[in-house]
């Protein structure tokens, strides 16, 4: 919890941990209706969406949302040019809470989307991390969720580390492989 805000991460991996490409695309193999659906409904309750200039999420209530948009390019934050609910945040140059004050985002859900970086900054503070997984598929070369996750340590093994537990953990689509597991502070 930061302020009035509570921190909640929302990605789907591959089996090996990857929410992406090598090139940063995500690949059909970890594209599933199920997951979408849940992360919809998430972002239709959520105060504002994070997310850095590559990431994005789409569904017919995108536009409406208030988002973050993590960038190098400006010195603390700036409107984005082509959103009027965004804004372009560089946390090197300010904090969260005074982008989530310029926003105007009121208390609740602060919802990372990703990509790696963006995860990997939000790390200490989650709250809660909602992690679904295409058990049947793999990224080689991919893009990890976390900068840690690789061969030395899952997603799973990154979230138990700093402290957050598995609260609860069920088929999205069975008949896809799609799970999703929520953990914890």
């Amino acid at each position: 919890m930061i302020d009035s805000h509570r921190i909640e991460g929302y990605a789907i991996v591959s089996a090996d941990g990857m929410i992406a490409d090598r090139d940063g695309n995500m690949p059909a193999s970890i594209r599933n209706q199920a997951d979408q659906d849940f992360l919809q409904r998430e972002l239709d309750r959520a105060a504002v969406v994070v997310h850095g200039r590559h990431s994005q999420e789409g569904g017919p209530n995108a536009a409406g949302r208030k988002r973050l948009v993590l960038t190098r390019t400006v010195a603390a934050t700036a409107a984005e040019p082509t959103n009027p609910n965004a804004l372009m945040w560089n946390p090197l140059g300010a904090t969260l809470i005074a982008a989530l004050d310029e926003i105007g985002a009121a208390a609740g859900v602060v919802a990372i989307i990703g990509g790696t970086d963006v995860f990997g900054l939000f790390l200490p503070d989650y709250d809660a991390f909602h992690l679904s997984c295409a058990t049947r598929a793999r990224i080689p070369g991919g893009r990890p969720v976390f900068p840690q996750v690789g061969p030395a340590a899952t997603a799973e093994e990154v979230l138990r580390k700093l402290g957050l537990r598995l609260a609860r953990q069920h088929d999205l689509d069975a008949a896809a492989g799609v799970s999703l597991a929520t953990w914890e502070r």
